[in-house]
């Protein structure tokens, strides 16, 4: 238990460096500068995110755990799986990214009024950043974290939820140490009119990753759903212009109240169809083919039929939605090496894909004691036990493996 917490610190302070969580730490680090002659402020900043990342991990572990305690086989990033979930994060991000831009401002309005502490109004706001940058780290895993998550989900659930708290503190850790201890902050740039810059440089990571949310969805549910989003993207994007023109008060008299109301009504307008709106459909159909390798579908009853033939069989556990994936993808398995590894063994691929819930791909996951994607196995020709590669790939590691594994008893 103490080497799975350890894991789970460790991979939850590499997380921060990830792609998908980097944006969203980059705005904490940006509140932080604002505060560097003031510590009371930045320790306010510092246990807000960390309130806010350890609440939100804690829920996600409680849902996670009730639903496998109820017979779903699900993993970390299980949300993900759902396409109404992927709409409403996009919109998020969108909203965040317009935030960044200065089409409005979080928490303007309310700061104005005399009777409430712009302090607390900070709290809340690093909290929320908190909360934010645990749901989008969640379609990436960092190393450590895969066998710390997988121990956690076959023990009982305090023991579970203590490992997930480790992932959560190793998470905060580094943005919450800087803003306790005030010395740390010497080493930041100070601040200037250049952080005003960065932050609206900022917005287009945010709607990089608001562009990959909407071709997650896509895949996940097709054309529809796709116009769905695009329709309700316009519309919050137009709220929040009506809402920002409101916080300026660029209307006189009780006009902004009316903004205000008309934003509310169409947030609401956007928010509510979604459920019905937002289904599993087709996706994108077929497996991708490459020039040399033909990638076939991965089912359990696939590989037992293909093993015990002379063949390695390598099996890529991936999803859409899950980036470590699909930078795996164009760094190592789409590499002209691994394809002439592929060829030269004579191995067959095959692909797991998990991109909508897939309880064949969680169960086996859980088999291996992987927690989350990806997942790579390699199965060796001569009928031995298959072997897990690690979650970050080289084309060295998969070619020495299929090399390996390709060789006969």
């Amino acid at each position: 238990m103490l080497t799975a917490m350890l894991a789970a610190f460790i991979g939850g302070i590499i997380l921060n460096l990830m792609p998908c969580v980097f944006p969203v730490i980059s705005l904490k680090a940006l509140g932080l500068l604002r505060h560097t002659d003031n510590a009371a402020s930045a320790r306010r900043e510092g246990m807000g995110f960390l309130l806010g990342v350890v609440v939100t991990m804690m829920a996600l572990a409680g849902i996670l755990l009730a639903a496998r305690a109820g017979g779903a086989a699900v993993g970390w990033g299980f949300q993900l799986q759902s396409p109404l979930v992927i709409a409403l994060l996009s919109l998020v991000i969108l909203a965040a990214a317009l935030n960044l831009l200065g089409v409005f401002e979080v928490g303007l309005s309310v700061q104005r009024v005399g009777s409430v502490d712009v302090g607390r109004g900070a709290f809340t706001r690093s909290a929320l950043t908190g909360a934010l940058a645990i749901i989008v780290a969640t379609p990436c895993a960092a190393p450590f974290m895969a066998s710390a998550i997988g121990y956690a989900l076959v023990q009982p659930p305090a023991v579970a939820l203590v490992i997930f708290f480790a992932l959560a503190i190793g998470f905060a850790a580094p943005f919450t140490l800087v803003s306790l201890f005030p010395a740390l902050a010497k080493f930041l740039p100070r601040p200037g009119a250049w952080m005003d810059v960065l932050k609206r440089g900022l917005a287009f990571p945010m709607f990089g990753a608001y562009a990959w949310l909407v071709w997650v969805l896509a895949q996940q549910a097709g054309s529809a759903a796709l116009a769905t989003l695009l329709t309700a993207s316009v519309i919050v994007a137009f709220a929040g212009w009506l809402y920002g023109m409101a916080q300026h008060r660029h209307f006189a008299g009780k006009s902004h109240k009316v903004l205000y109301a008309v934003t509310a009504v169409l947030i609401i307008a956007v928010i509510a169809p979604l459920p019905g709106l937002i289904k599993p459909g087709a996706g994108l159909a077929g497996d991708q083919l490459t020039a040399e390798v033909t990638k076939a579908k991965w089912t359990p009853q696939a590989v037992e039929a293909q093993r015990g033939h002379g063949k390695a069989i390598f099996v890529d556990f991936t999803a859409s939605w899950c980036i470590t994936c699909q930078v795996n993808e164009k760094t190592s398995l789409s590499t002209q090496a691994v394809k002439d590894a592929i060829a030269k063994t004579g191995t067959l691929y095959m692909v797991a894909d998990s991109t909508k819930f897939n309880p064949d791909v969680d169960d086996t996951m859980s088999e291996f004691g992987q927690g989350g994607l990806p997942m790579y196995l390699v199965y060796p020709a001569d009928g031995g036990p298959p072997k897990v590669l690690p979650q970050v790939l080289t084309p060295s590691i998969v070619v020495n493996a299929l090399n390996q594994a390709s060789k006969k008893a």
